[in-house]
């Protein structure tokens, strides 16, 4: 489970719990709000959710997937760590032209 961040009071909710509370949005019965003061969260979470899991299955099309979302996050990962190592190539074949007395 992943630690409390700054700006949240309390730990990541379960992906069942989630899951849960999109399907009694879905089905209908009971308003937002009333939901959301029943499993005691903020109807904006709910809301969220509820998007989210509308974009996974493919409902709503304004907005990136979970899957997505995860593979823009590693690649943004990736390029950092594939700049650094640039940086740290050049700072080498510049150490090593310096050394042997030949301009980069």
């Amino acid at each position: 489970m992943k630690e409390v961040t700054m700006g949240q009071s309390h730990p990541p909710y379960a992906p069942a719990f989630r899951a849960e509370a999109v399907r009694l949005v879905r089905q209908g019965t009971k308003s937002m709000a009333q939901i959301a003061r029943e499993l005691e969260i903020s109807s904006e979470t709910l809301r969220l959710w509820r998007k989210r899991a509308d974009i996974d299955d493919g409902l709503r099309h304004d907005g990136l997937t979970t899957e997505e979302t995860e593979e823009v996050r590693r690649l943004r990962r990736e390029v950092t760590q594939l700049r650094e190592e640039r940086e740290i190539l050049v700072k080498a074949a510049a150490f090593f032209a310096k050394e042997t007395g030949r301009t980069p």
